[in-house]
């Protein structure tokens, strides 16, 4: 794959992320999204190869998850916590697909997007899409 493709494919990952989860109306999206971090959280546990920290850091994410029932901005957190950790793999564990060496790289790129999503509020970006191209139709008739 090539250098743009593991940078751009990531991005539009997590920005299709968002987009998707735009699909499930408040309050079900936060908490949808905390169970998913929560997951997130747990990817390295059957072998990551950093030892006892995987599971540091797998309690750290599912404390900041559980928050995030409550709070969009503890669910960002544990997306952020998700990155470093992807970045740690990458360097130093093994992949979180085990068959596909740059895909701990892949999810640190991938992650903050949907971090930043998270620390805006989990905003559903569908009706922001509908309002930008209604009010361009609209712009347009006159």
């Amino acid at each position: 794959m090539s250098s743009v493709a593991t940078v751009v494919a990531p991005l539009l990952i997590g920005a299709l992320y968002a987009l998707l989860m735009s699909m499930i109306r408040e309050p079900h999206r936060r908490a949808f999204n905390a169970i998913m971090v929560a997951g997130a959280g747990a990817a390295y546990l059957s072998g990551g190869g950093l030892g006892g920290w995987e599971y540091l850091f797998a309690a750290l994410i599912t404390y900041c998850a559980f928050r995030g029932l409550q709070s969009w901005t503890f669910i960002g957190i544990a997306w952020l916590l998700h990155t470093a950790s992807d970045v740690l793999h990458h360097l130093k564990g093994h992949p979180i697909v085990p068959f596909a060496h740059d895909s701990s790289l892949g999810c640190a790129i991938c992650d903050p997007v949907i971090a930043l999503w998270c620390l805006r509020g989990g905003p559903d970006l569908l009706a922001f899409l509908r309002g930008r191209s209604s009010a361009r139709g609209g712009e347009l008739a006159t």
